[in-house]
């Protein structure tokens, strides 16, 4: 009698399930946790078993192994019972959990393996809904031509039924590979034909997934208010179904959104929420994309070692989705597939002919199996050559990705440092005998800053700072840090010339050149006077620390420099003895006295005027210069 209760109960879920399930599309949590009792009584046999089967494995949301673990189970038993359509289920659903868990190989081959049950079954829904599947897997992988092949094939096969939900989902998803190839206005179209067709029928999910995709495509066209609109709606009943990743990938767009208006804030929190989600649910491919949005995140505000840490994070999940290993097994699947849907009517057409073999001659029996045989190398030989085009392209993304990241390591630290940390794993601190190294700072900067927004105050710095990269770089210096006004550079520590002093001067010359420049144009509101220190000497070069890592170098030449622009005046180059010696060939220097720095005694001092045998580049300064400067 129990036994009899059980199977009633699960009849009145599945009716009511059925009103809501065509094709695997209506996760419910709250059904699978209400089916856990009856699964745990094990009173059910046969057809029922596997409904209540296919129930838990689809609607199982927050753990994805317990669901993978019901379609395996549901797998198992439909081969038992040689249920074509529920072992059909069960590997659709097998595949679509994986394709979460980014594991596309396996979900390709559970996808592939699905269609041929399917079709066995003569169930065209099935074999639609695997289609589908199998051209989102193609186009996660960027091969367009076998999405688009069984995107229309999926299309053609639904738009025969009367299933309006899986011929919406099959739009939809149409939809959402012409956008994801920028074919924003195809993609429109598919998703305005799937919508209607969702609201008809009440399916919420569908509708949630149509408003984010809408939302997704008016957010590329530049309709942001319309885009936040439609993601937000969409966000807000997807969070009611518990389905997080179309969730975090419309969170990433809304990052975007935010960003765009200037609101940093908004745009990280999007961001880090989209990345808690993938994380807590193991949604591998979100993962990547949400650490590719903090990575681009960080490094728009300048914060370049979070950039690269989440840059980093990003290729390793997405190396975990794009390699050549998965490339070569998708694409021998396919392959394989190919090929044994064409063996399936190589077989009908040979005991076709076992009929007429009396009649025929063995001549022709031979040119019948010559055919054959043509057939399936050529289809072999076309498994093969689309297996070698992903092969490629691959390399190439990868290839990419991996320059993208030594730029950005680049940006932060000296080239050759940075190959050093990549070999190694740590930097190794180095003594330059002989390097060159100048400070700048702005007089009066502070005050004229008290007046200025901090966006204005930025702008101006990042001004001149622009400019000093430039000019230092044209000229083989290696800048060090700004800090605030301040702008730290030295030469001869990783070219290894030994005129690191000369063209170091040459390079503070033109600064001062852009400076006055600046100063006296009519265009700009800026008017600053810039001071130049400059010394030569031993220095120590390395990098601090493990996380937010920075390249500095240290030396009594360091803070004999910094002493040199400290006593330096408006508009000129004060150089210590170290970089006269080696410069007063080449420019006209003028002799400025001693000063006593701190742990070093007397230095003596000289003003650069500029290149000998030349008109000077400076103005003369109207006051004499004391002879002995002080430095506590």
């Amino acid at each position: 009698m129990r036994t009899y209760k059980y199977v009633i109960n699960l009849c009145i879920v599945i009716v009511f399930f059925q009103l809501q399930y065509t094709m695997g599309y209506a996760q419910d949590q709250r059904l699978a946790d209400s089916l856990e009792k009856i699964y745990q009584e094990n009173r059910l046999v046969g057809v029922e078993k596997l409904e209540l089967l296919r129930n838990l494995a689809f609607n199982e949301n927050n753990d994805l192994e317990l669901s993978l673990k019901y379609a395996d189970e549901l797998i198992s038993l439909a081969k038992q019972e040689q249920n074509d359509i529920y072992l059909y289920r069960g590997y659709y659903i097998k595949g679509q959990k994986h394709r979460f868990k980014a594991e596309l190989a396996i979900a390709q081959d559970a996808f592939f393996k699905g269609a041929e049950a399917a079709t066995k079954a003569d169930y065209i829904e099935g074999e639609g809904a695997s289609y589908i599947a199998i051209a989102d897997v193609y186009s996660l992988l960027g091969n367009a031509a076998n999405a688009e092949q069984y995107y229309n094939q999926a299309i053609e096969l639904l738009r025969k039924t009367t299933d309006s939900i899986a011929l919406a989902t099959a739009l939809l998803n149409t939809g959402e590979y012409y956008f994801q190839n920028k074919k924003y206005d195809l993609a429109l179209n598919y998703f305005d034909e799937a919508g209607p067709i969702f609201k008809d029928v009440n399916y919420s999910i569908g509708t949630a997934y149509y408003m984010g995709n809408e939302g997704m495509v008016y957010a590329k066209k530049g309709n942001d208010s319309l885009a936040e609109a439609n993601l937000t709606k969409a966000i807000a009943m997807l969070e009611e179904l518990s389905l997080n990743d179309p969730i975090c990938e419309y969170l990433i767009y809304l990052s975007d959104i935010y960003l765009k208006r200037g609101l940093l804030d908004q745009a990280l929190f999007n961001a880090k929420k989209s990345l808690g989600l993938a994380i807590k649910y193991g949604l591998k491919e979100r993962i990547a994309a949400a650490n590719l949005q903090l990575s681009k995140l960080y490094e728009h505000i300048g914060n370049w070692s979070e950039a690269l840490r989440y840059y980093k994070d990003h290729v390793a999940y997405r190396d975990s989705v794009n390699n050549i290993n998965l490339v070569e097994q998708i694409a021998d699947l396919r392959t394989n597939f190919e090929i044994s849907k064409q063996q399936d009517k190589l077989d009908l057409l040979e005991k076709e002919s076992e009929l007429q073999m009396i009649k025929e001659k063995s001549q022709q029996n031979f040119i019948f199996a010559a055919v054959i045989a043509f057939i399936c190398v050529v289809i072999m030989a076309l498994g093969l050559l689309y297996r070698y085009i992903f092969i490629r392209k691959t390399k190439l993304i990868i290839e990419a990705e991996k320059n993208r990241s030594d730029n950005l390591l680049i940006n932060i630290l000296p080239e050759e440092t940075a190959m050093e940390l990549k070999q190694k794993g740590r930097v190794r601190a180095k003594k330059y005998e002989s390097v060159t190294v100048l400070f700048t700072d702005f007089k009066g900067f502070t005050r004229y800053a008290e007046n200025l927004t901090p966006e204005d105050l930025v702008q101006s710095v990042d001004f001149y700072f622009t400019k000093f990269d430039e000019i230092f770089e044209r000229y083989g210096m290696e800048k060090i840090k700004t800090i605030g006004d301040s702008y730290m550079c030295s030469g001869g520590l990783h070219s290894h010339t030994q005129d690191h002093a000369t063209k170091m001067v040459q390079a503070a010359l033109e600064i001062l050149q852009f400076v006055e420049e600046i100063k006296n144009s009519t265009t700009t509101e800026l008017n600053f006077d810039i001071r130049i220190g400059i010394n030569t000497g031993p220095i120590v070069a390395g990098v601090v620390g493990n996380k937010k890592f920075a390249y500095d170098i240290w030396g009594d030449t360091v803070n004999v420099a910094s002493h040199m622009e400290s006593n330096s005046l408006p508009g000129r180059i004060n150089i210590a003895q170290n970089t006269y010696d080696l410069v007063r060939k080449v420019f006209d220097c003028e002799y400025r006295g001693e000063i006593n720095v701190k742990n070093r005694g007397p230095m003596k001092m000289y003003f650069v005027n500029g290149l000998r045998d030349r008109t000077r580049v400076m103005p003369q300064e109207e006051n004499k210069i004391s002879q002995s400067l002080e430095i506590s």
